[in-house]
């Protein structure tokens, strides 16, 4: 099991643009999908966006056409690149790796908060 750290987050006004990152710390990272989940307060984890392996993305609908997940191996790194953001986007992102189902793990979470 490795380590992530999320970082990227801050204070945006609506329409702004955030990039998080993620530093992953194992040695299999190619062989881990990648996602970002987001929690607002009072609210459970729910996945935003999720990278394959081989590439393949998924989306929460209501972020499609704004956010964009992408991952560089060489770097060990995943990235979540979000535009146009809006108030409802304001919760603590957090990154997660899986290996197995039984092998999964996450960071501890970057802030993002959307308001003027």
């Amino acid at each position: 099991q490795g380590q992530l750290v999320e970082s990227g987050g801050g204070l945006v006004q609506p329409g702004g643009s955030l990039r998080l990152s993620c530093a992953a710390s194992d040695s299999i990272f190619n062989l881990y999908t990648m996602g970002w989940y987001r929690q607002a307060p009072g609210k459970q984890r729910g996945l935003v966006a999720a990278i394959t392996t081989t590439g393949t993305t998924n989306y929460l609908d209501s972020v499609k056409g704004r956010f964009t997940i992408s991952r560089d191996n060489a770097k060990n790194t995943v990235y979540l690149q979000m535009n146009s953001l809006k108030p409802e986007d304001t919760a603590i992102y957090y990154c997660s790796a899986r290996f197995t189902p039984a092998l999964s793990y996450w960071g501890q979470g970057t802030q993002v908060t959307v308001s003027s």
